[in-house]
């Protein structure tokens, strides 16, 4: 059985300037998104911010551009790891807010901006309350969107000497009420992963498509072969496999060229990794088979690798019994969710779990044009963290 430590009857509340400073801070993070791997200036932000509620150390410079924050208790203990992402997508907002996107083509479509300010919350507490023992580590992690920054996190030599023993994260979720949560032990993301297929052949003049070798025919049938290998309803959920085609490209824009080359994309995406290796294989197969047919040239390239998210039981927990002592509501048939999310590579250094936080019924979709996270969330994620470290490592009374 664990060991818990003593709860304190009542948790620390953010106070109406935190609360202030928080929503203002969530707004500026807004306004300048930056992509993944060019999360520069915004990690310059959140240290800037960090600094002021006196960690004890802040490493920085963590596979890219990662920033962690240290806070230590009076004894040893279990160190905890809170995460949150730093970076934003490659799509025009569509807004009116004050708050808009001022950067063309980016925008923080996914909520990450929401995240870290949760996370900030928790470094205001962090301030005033130290745990009673052990280490509470704030990860604002680089690269979330395209599947590299946890693993490059968790390759960095600062971050490596860390031992981390139980890791937690949210994710907003829209279509969700407002403030209502999704929490269940087992899997929580899909693998995915994203594959592109370029075919060659050999142009010819668009009078005499003959005398060439064209990808159209060879595309044309990957199509619906690629899409067959989904199986979005199976009996076993075990088995959920999906394939998306999200780009084809043939020959270049000439009317009087016959294309000799292709491209197309697409994304798979598994319930569990074993899952997705033998999704993987199988296009590869279908791929090989439709290049021999049409005497072209396949190769083939694999990019924004995601493993499967697993949450495991004693963080569920955790999150569990953090989740019943706020008396939030409960939701079911959120998760497993079929987006990916690269927090399942923490599972290799910790126990690990994520929730969801519903950001509204009428909310947009992430990654629409609109999207906007709700600020009236941040006291709420904040507290689900800090009742997650009350019970891990204890915090005084405030």
């Amino acid at each position: 059985m664990t060991d818990h430590p003593a709860q304190s009857n009542a948790l620390p509340a953010l106070t109406d300037a935190d609360i202030t400073a928080l929503t203002a801070l969530r707004h500026d993070l807004h306004r300048h998104p930056e992509l993944s791997g060019e999360e520069a200036e915004t990690a310059a932000r959140i240290k800037s911010v960090l600094a002021e509620t006196g960690p004890d150390d802040i490493l920085t410079g963590l596979g890219g551009h990662g920033i962690a924050a240290l806070y230590s208790g009076a004894v040893a203990g279990p160190t905890v790891l809170l995460r949150c992402e730093l970076d934003a997508l490659p799509i025009e907002e569509k807004s009116d807010a004050d708050h808009r996107s001022t950067v063309p083509g980016k925008g923080h479509l996914c909520g990450h901006d929401g995240h870290m300010t949760m996370l900030m919350g928790v470094a205001h507490h962090l301030s005033r309350l130290r745990p009673s023992k052990g280490r509470v580590i704030l990860l604002f992690q680089p690269a979330e969107e395209d599947g590299s920054g946890a693993q490059k996190v968790l390759e960095s030599p600062d971050f490596t000497a860390l031992s981390i023993d139980y890791a937690l994260s949210l994710h907003n979720m829209p279509g969700m009420p407002l403030g209502h949560v999704s929490l269940q032990e087992g899997p929580a993301n899909c693998a995915s992963c994203g594959l592109e297929i370029r075919l060659s052949g050999r142009t010819a003049h668009a009078s005499q498509p003959e005398t060439g070798v064209p990808p159209t025919p060879a595309i044309a049938a990957l199509v619906p072969t690629l899409q067959a290998l989904s199986n979005p309803a199976p009996e076993n959920p075990a088995d959920f496999a999906l394939a998306t085609i999200t780009h084809i490209r043939v020959g270049e824009p000439a009317f009087g060229v016959a294309p000799g080359d292709g491209t197309l994309w697409v994304t798979l995406r598994s319930l569990t990794d074993p899952g997705m290796e033998h999704l993987c294989r199988e296009a590869e197969t279908a791929v090989a088979h439709l290049a021999e047919t049409h005497a072209l040239q396949a190769s083939l390239a694999y990019h924004d690798y995601f493993r499967a998210c697993t949450n495991d039981p004693d963080a569920t927990a955790v999150l569990d019994r953090a989740i019943r002592r706020l008396g939030l509501v409960r939701e079911e048939g959120h998760l497993p969710m079929r987006a990916s999310e690269d927090f399942g590579r923490f599972a290799d250094v910790s126990k690990s779990a994520m929730f969801l936080l519903g950001s509204g019924l009428d909310s947009p979709a992430l990654h629409n044009p609109d999207y906007d996270f709700p600020d009236s969330l941040i006291p709420t994620g904040t507290a689900v963290f800090m009742a997650a470290l009350d019970d891990l490592l204890g915090l005084p009374t405030p």
